[in-house]
C-alpha cells in the first residue's frame, strides 16, 4: 500500500527519483494523532515541515496512530487532515499538490499491543526494501498522557527501532511528572529505553519567536546589554502570561496540577533562565547553553509561601464539583492564579526581583517579558516640551512582546531613550508605520520595535527543529530535574494554602493585584468577605485562636499566620526593651522550624531594632560554627547573613576551644555564663525562644539530664541521645529568669507529644518542657494547628 502512494507521489514529479537521489528516508509516527493536541497543532505542524522538505530530497511517510481500531481512527484523522491550511505565502495552487501528496503520504495505524508496533516496524523496512530506499531516521511523537510512555518506550524499543546508522527522535509533551520525585521515576523509566540524545521534550514556549529570541537578542547586543544587564541598572523582571479562559473540561487535569505546575515551573521558568544565564560564548551550543542554565538554577534562592499569592477564579469549584462528581462540600484549594517572586544569589542579579505571573479567567489574553531599568534621572522642562521617546526620564525597559494583547503579534521593543537594537535583517523587520497603541503607559513611538518577517506557528517550528536535530529549544533530563529541585519544596509548602477567590475577567478589577513587601510579596487590596464565602468556600482568613495551654497563653493559626504574628510579637519586645534599657537580648534556639521565623524576620521586619541588639544561643551541638549541624551556621544563613546586627553584639556558644570541642577543662559554659552575667542585667534574656522535642525536651535538656534542670549553673554540657550527642545549653534556671519565653511547636508529628504534655504537671526530669516557668516574667505556646489538633 505504502509502496503504491510513493509512486504516485513520485509521479506527480514533487521528488526525486526514489532509487537513486533520495537523502534518507523518514517515517514520522503521531501517537495520539487524534487527540486535541494533534488536532490543534501538531498535524499542522507535520505539514508544514512536509511543506519545508518536499524538495530537499528526503522522502517521507506519516503513520497516525491511536488506540482507537483502524476503520473509525482512519476516519477522525482523514477528517482533520482534510481541514489542514498552508501558510500565507504559500500560493494556492501549491498549496493543494502539497496537501494532497501529504494525505497520499499519511496512513492510521492501531497501536496496542507489541504485535501491532512489530506490523508498523515491518511496514516500513517492506516499504524501504521495495522501493531500495535508505532509511535515515525515524520520528515518534508521544500525544498521549505520561502513564503511557513507560509502555509505549518499551514497545519502540523492542520492536520498532530503525536499524544502525539511522537516528531515533522521540517526542515528549508536559507534564514530565508531579514534582521532583516523580520526574525523576520518569525520566528513570524513559532511560532504560532511550538515550538522551534521542530524547525531546516540547516546551512549546520555547517555539514561539519572541522567546527563541532572547538569547539571539542578548548576544547580537552584548555590547549596549553588558554595562546594564545587571542588578545596579536593572529594577525588576516581569515575565506573564495571562489567559481569560478558565479551566472548564480540564478540571481533572488543572486538580492534579494547578497553575504552577502547569505553567511557572516549565514555560516561565525557562524564559527566566533565558533570562538570567550567563551568556555562552557559543549560545548555538545545546550543551553550553545547558551548562549555564544549570549554574543559574543553583543560584536561585529558595522560595517559601511568603514569596507566592494564589488566587482561584470563584466558578472553578463547582466545575471541578460537576465535572468530577464531587459532593457539595468538597473542598476545592487548587491555584488557578499565582503570582511568584524570585530573586537569585548571583553577582548580576542580587537584589533584582523577578516577578512570575500567570492565571485563567483574568481580563486579558497576552504573555510577555518586561525588563524595566532604574532611571535616576530628574527632568526639569515639563513633559509635554520634550522629544517623545527621547527624554531621560522617560521609561526604559525592553520588551519581549511573545503575543496576543493589544499588539496581537511577537515583537521586541527597546525603549527609545536605551539604544538602537541589532536585530537580524533576515528574519526579524522593524515596524515604523505605527497604529496609535500605547504599551505600559507609553506610545509605541516611545520604543524601536522589531517583528518576524515571517509569523510562524510555533509546533511549526519546533517540530523543523526535532528534523533537523536542534536541541536548543527542548528540555533536557537535567535541565527538568533542576526546575522541579527548585519548586517541589514550594508546592509542598503550600497544601495547605487557601487562595484567594476572584470572580473573573474584567470584574477582578484590583482584587488580583500585588506588591513587594520587603522579600515578600502580599495582595494589596484586603480580601473581601462575601467573596470569600461565595460558592460554599471555606474561608482563607482563618483568625488566630488565643486560649490556654498548661496555663499559659496559648497562639495558634495555619504556620504562615503562626509565624508573622510570633514575628510581630518579638519585635514588639524588642522596641519594649530598647525604649527601657537601651538594648534587647535575645535567645534563639536552633532546629527546623525556627529557620522560617529567621527568614520572616529578615524579609519582613525592617524596623526591628538590630543595632541594638545582642543575639544570644539557646543551645549549640558540639560542632564547629560552620558545620551544617551547627545551631550557630542555621542562624547565620538565615538571619544574620540578612540583617545588620554589629559584630560584638552576636554571641555563639563557645563550643570550639584550643582547637577542640566541648572540653570540660576549656570551661565554655563557664564562659557563657560569665559573657551573660556581664552583659544582661540580673542575667535576665528578655526573650528567649525554645523548642519542644518529641520525646518532650527543650534547648539541649534531655529528660533524666544530670546537669541542667536545677542548682545554680546557667550554662551547662548536656548528652543527646542523638548524634551529635555533646551539647551545649542554657540550664532551665537561667531560662526561668527571661522576661518573656515562648515555645514555638509546629507540624503534625509533633501532636501526640503536645497532647502529653498538656496533661502532665511539673515534672522536669521527666519532661523537661514541663520546667519551663518563668518566676517573674511570662510563657507564652505558639502552635500551628496540626501540632495542636493533629
Amino acid at each position: 500500500m505504502l509502496r503504491a502512494v510513493l509512486y504516485a507521489v513520485f509521479l506527480l514529479g514533487a521528488l526525486p527519483s526514489l532509487a537513486t537521489d533520495s537523502r534518507g528516508h523518514i517515517s514520522v509516527v503521531l501517537l495520539g494523532a487524534t487527540g486535541d493536541l494533534a488536532k490543534k497543532y501538531l498535524w499542522e505542524g507535520l505539514f508544514h515541515l512536509y511543506l519545508d522538505q518536499v524538495s530537499s530530497g528526503h522522502s517521507f511517510t506519516f503513520h497516525g496512530a491511536a488506540l482507537t481500531a483502524h476503520e473509525p481512527g482512519q476516519k477522525l484523522m482523514f477528517e482533520v487532515l482534510k481541514k489542514l491550511a498552508c501558510p500565507t505565502h504559500v500560493s494556492s495552487d501549491r498549496c493543494a499538490v502539497v496537501k494532497d501528496q501529504f494525505l497520499k503520504l499519511s496512513q492510521y495505524h492501531q497501536l496496542k499491543t507489541s504485535e501491532n508496533y512489530t506490523a508498523l516496524n515491518r511496514e516500513i523496512e517492506t516499504l524501504l526494501r521495495q522501493e531500495g530506499l535508505k532509511e535515515a531516521g525515524r520520528i515518534f511523537y508521544f500525544s498521549v498522557p505520561p502513564f503511557a510512555y513507560a509502555e509505549i518506550a518499551r514497545h519502540i524499543n523492542s520492536s520498532c527501532r530503525p536499524p544502525q546508522g539511522a537516528w531515533l527522535r522521540v517526542v515528549l509533551e508536559k507534564p514530565f511528572g508531579h514534582d521532583h520525585k516523580s520526574a525523576q521515576q520518569l525520566a528513570m523509566e524513559l532511560m532504560t529505553f532511550f538515550r538522551e540524545e534521542e530524547m525531546y521534550r516540547v516546551d512549546h514556549y520555547l517555539g514561539k519567536q519572541a522567546v527563541a529570541h532572547i538569547l539571539p537578542f542578548r548576544d547580537q547586543n552584548r555590547q549596549f546589554l553588558d554595562p546594564i544587564w545587571n542588578r545596579h541598572h536593572v529594577e525588576r523582571v516581569e515575565i506573564v502570561l495571562k489567559e481569560t479562559l478558565d479551566a472548564k473540561g480540564r478540571t481533572s487535569f488543572y486538580e492534579q496540577y494547578g497553575v504552577i505546575r502547569d505553567v511557572l515551573q516549565n514555560h516561565l521558568t525557562e524564559v527566566l533562565m533565558y533570562l538570567t544565564m550567563e551568556l555562552p560564548a557559543n549560545i548555538s551550543s545545546s550543551e553550553q547553553v545547558l551548562q549555564r542554565k544549570l549554574q543559574t538554577f543553583k543560584s536561585l534562592q529558595r522560595l517559601g509561601s511568603s514569596n507566592v499569592v494564589l488566587g482561584q477564579y470563584q466558578a472553578y469549584a463547582s466545575q471541578v464539583r460537576e465535572e468530577l462528581e464531587k459532593a457539595q462540600d468538597y473542598a476545592v484549594t487548587t491555584p488557578t492564579f499565582a503570582g511568584v517572586l524570585i530573586q537569585l544569589d548571583s553577582l548580576r542579579w542580587e537584589g533584582v526581583p523577578f516577578l512570575l505571573t500567570s492565571g485563567k479567567a483574568l481580563d486579558e489574553r497576552v504573555g510577555y517579558v518586561r525588563v524595566l531599568f532604574k532611571n535616576q534621572a530628574y527632568c526639569v522642562q515639563r513633559e509635554t516640551l520634550r522629544e517623545a521617546g527621547r527624554s531621560p526620564c522617560e521609561a526604559k525597559q525592553i520588551i519581549f512582546y511573545i503575543g496576543h494583547g493589544e499588539l496581537d503579534h511577537p515583537a521586541v521593543l527597546v525603549s527609545r531613550n536605551l539604544f538602537k537594537p541589532i536585530m537580524p535583517a533576515g528574519s526579524w523587520k522593524e515596524v515604523v508605520d505605527l497604529p496609535q497603541l500605547r504599551l505600559f503607559g507609553h506610545p509605541l513611538s516611545d520604543y524601536y520595535v522589531y517583528s518576524p518577517v515571517t509569523e510562524r506557528e510555533t509546533y511549526s517550528v519546533l517540530i523543523s527543529s526535532i528534523f533537523h536535530g536542534r536541541k536548543d529549544s527542548f528540555i533536557t533530563t537535567e535541565n527538568l530535574l533542576a526546575s522541579w529541585e527548585f519548586w517541589t519544596p514550594l508546592l509542598e509548602s503550600l497544601t495547605q494554602h487557601i487562595p484567594r477567590l476572584y470572580p473573573g475577567g474584567l470584574e477582578n478589577q484590583h482584587l488580583l493585584d500585588f506588591e513587594m513587601v520587603g522579600r515578600e510579596l502580599a495582595f494589596t487590596l484586603e480580601e473581601p468577605v462575601e467573596l470569600l464565602h461565595a460558592d460554599g468556600q471555606m474561608p482563607g482568613d482563618y483568625r488566630t485562636i488565643q486560649a490556654k495551654f498548661r496555663q499559659s497563653p496559648l497562639v495558634s493559626a495555619w504556620p504562615e499566620e503562626l509565624i508573622a504574628q510570633l514575628a510581630s510579637d518579638m519585635e514588639v519586645a524588642a522596641a519594649s526593651a530598647v525604649a527601657r534599657a537601651g538594648e534587647f537580648h535575645v535567645a534563639l534556639s536552633g532546629g527546623s522550624s525556627p529557620v522560617i521565623l529567621f527568614q520572616r524576620l529578615a524579609m519582613h521586619h525592617y524596623g526591628f531594632p538590630w543595632r541594638h541588639t545582642h543575639l544570644w544561643l539557646v543551645d549549640e551541638r558540639c560542632v564547629p560554627l560552620a558545620d551544617p549541624e551547627s545551631n550557630f551556621g542555621s542562624l547565620h544563613k538565615h538571619l544574620l547573613h540578612h540583617v545588620r546586627v554589629p559584630y560584638l553584639n552576636i554571641h555563639p556558644m563557645p563550643v570550639h576551644l584550643n582547637r577542640r570541642l566541648c572540653v570540660e577543662e576549656d570551661r565554655g559554659p563557664e564562659l557563657y555564663a560569665k559573657e551573660i552575667a556581664a552583659l544582661v542585667t540580673n542575667a535576665s534574656l528578655d526573650f528567649v525562644l525554645l523548642g519542644l522535642g518529641y520525646d518532650g525536651h527543650t534547648a539541649s535538656l534531655f529528660p533524666q539530664s544530670s546537669s541542667g534542670l536545677e542548682g545554680a549553673e546557667l550554662v551547662v554540657f548536656t548528652e543527646s541521645p542523638v548524634k551529635p550527642h555533646q551539647r551545649m545549653s542554657l540550664s532551665l534556671p537561667l531560662i526561668n529568669k527571661a522576661r518573656q519565653v515562648a515555645v514555638l511547636v509546629m507540624g503534625k508529628g509533633k501532636h501526640e507529644i503536645t497532647t502529653q504534655i498538656s496533661r502532665v504537671g511539673q515534672e522536669p526530669r521527666k519532661w523537661p518542657i514541663s520546667g519551663v516557668n518563668p518566676s517573674s516574667g511570662q510563657l507564652v505556646w505558639y502552635m500551628d494547628y496540626e501540632a495542636l489538633l493533629g
